[in-house]
């Protein structure tokens, strides 16, 4: 197998990428919580997990991709304060709050499939594994680093950082952890305040609720991805990744958890990407600045100067690395329409390059830097600028200022289709709505010009202007080669 770097954010740097269990690879990602439509945040850990569940792929090894759905027990303030947002929604819109979650879900998976997302190998639900979630409490309690309260159980953070140490994925620690957590209501039946609820004791008035050992209850947030990870890559796995956000407290108190309960680290590799922000400023709906995808694919929003297609989104998440930050605008998104676009048509030209005897340039460069800059934790930018440089290639191929032979021909495509479809996930969007237009006027424009052809040959350039120019009017672009001529749709 081909080896890469991924940047670890638990050791806090690049790290040769080495299987458990080569050439087998499980990779757990936390997806979305749906209590609403899905969003511009949602956009982004989905393209990111998807380019790396395509390239590990791509390397040969067989990978267990498992994407969480969290449909139950994700409370603000930690299941301390405040109503689960699912529940919140099923009572004020008098739903089951199933009916709830199902809706939001489909809603996701068709904004996914909008955006390339491949579907994951296992998308488990969180209210599908609520025996899962009890037996791991019930470790954890048997390690002795979690206590009962009034029939809730929490973890005792204290106890476990004296053996451990809480804090190690964040760069936190207990003393900076104390002094900045503030007194919650309803946290009387925990120890400390920086304790967290592995299962929570049920109001009279909660929705949710499922029987266990302790009370009628459900169980707290980070609980779903330590009991479900575990169920389906085992207690050791390979990558577990998400967004930023969740470095703390969500994923801090998953690896409290798992390591408490397993008495080593589930994970290998933890990996994150990078916040996103819209013009400047961290997205969210009090700032009016929150943006769903379909708002987006739409450009229904006031801040949205037209519609973007999926594609257009999925190529300008691409353009960054994953682990900066990438902030949307109109002028950024109208940039990445154009860019994707340039490369499109790239990809048609060179599916139409003629082979010459010889070749001028030494294709095999292409797929070396492609290939550096994706085993170089996933550089995308690198690999769109590298792709770039070659559609630049190609286009002077087509105007005979390059020549490729047949083999080198074949190769040059084949490294496009592996980078461009198979590992970025773009798809050409304009080509797939034009297809079917596209067979039934292909006989009339090829005809128009062939006539044109035939006015040029008889130097009467009035007529081969006004055919160029009226297919131009009509949204078809006319580029003369020195072998005759090629169209496209605008």
């Amino acid at each position: 197998m081909e080896k890469f770097v991924l940047y670890n954010t638990l050791t806090r740097r690049k790290e040769s990428f080495e299987p458990i269990a080569a050439p087998n690879v499980g990779m757990y990602v936390c997806g979305p919580t749906v209590y609403g439509d899905p969003h511009l945040g949602h956009a982004r850990p989905a393209v990111t997990f998807d380019m790396m569940f395509r390239y590990l792929r791509s390397l040969g090894y067989k990978v267990r991709y498992v994407r969480n759905i969290t449909d139950v027990g994700h409370l603000e303030h930690d299941a301390d304060q405040g109503e689960d947002k699912i529940a919140k929604k099923a009572r004020l819109e008098q739903l089951e709050p199933m009916e709830v979650a199902h809706h939001y879900t489909e809603r996701y998976h068709d904004a996914m499939r909008q955006l390339g997302v491949l579907t994951p190998s296992i998308e488990p639900h969180a209210s599908g594994h609520i025996i899962e979630q009890i037996a791991f409490v019930e470790r954890i309690l048997k390690a002795g680093y979690a206590y009962e309260s009034n029939g809730s159980i929490y973890f005792d953070v204290e106890k476990y950082d004296r053996d451990h140490r809480y804090g190690r994925l964040s760069g936190r620690n207990l003393e900076d952890i104390v002094t900045n957590t503030r007194e919650l209501d309803g946290q009387s039946d925990k120890h400390h305040s920086y304790d967290f609820a592995l299962w929570k004791k049920a109001s009279p008035e909660h929705i949710m609720r499922w029987p266990s050992p302790w009370s009628d209850g459900f169980p707290g947030w980070h609980m779903e991805c330590s009991a479900m990870s575990t169920k389906y890559l085992g207690e050791r796995f390979d990558i577990h990744g998400g967004g930023m956000d969740l470095m703390f407290p969500h994923h801090e108190c998953e690896i409290a958890q798992s390591t408490a309960a397993l008495g080593h680290d589930s994970a290998k590799y933890w990996v994150h990407n990078n916040m996103i922000t819209i013009n400047g400023q961290k997205m969210g709906k009090s700032l009016g600045n929150f943006i769903t995808l379909e708002q987006l694919f739409t450009g229904s929003h006031p801040l949205l100067a037209q519609a973007y297609s999926p594609m257009t989104i999925r190529f300008f998440v691409l353009q960054a690395h994953y682990r900066s930050t990438l902030d949307f605008s109109n002028e950024a998104l109208q940039a990445a329409e154009k860019g994707l676009d340039r490369l499109m048509k790239g990809v048609e030209t060179l599916s139409k390059l003629k082979p010459a005897a010889t070749s001028t340039v030494d294709v095999a460069e292409a797929e070396r830097r492609c290939a550096d800059a994706m085993a170089d934790d996933m550089n995308s930018p690198m690999v769109i600028s590298t792709l770039f440089d070659w559609v630049r290639i190609v286009n002077q191929a087509a105007e005979w200022q390059q020549s490729l032979t047949e083999a080198d021909l074949m190769a040059l495509r084949a490294t496009f289709s592996k980078y461009v479809f198979d590992i970025l996930g773009l798809r050409d969007e304009k080509s797939a709505t034009a297809e079917s237009g596209r067979d039934l006027v292909s006989p009339l424009v090829g005809m128009l010009l062939d006539m044109r052809m035939q006015a040029k040959a008889a130097k009467d350039w009035a007529t081969s202007d006004a055919i160029r120019d009226r297919l131009t009017e009509i949204g078809i672009r006319v580029k003369d080669r020195k072998d005759g001529y090629d169209w496209e749709i605008e």
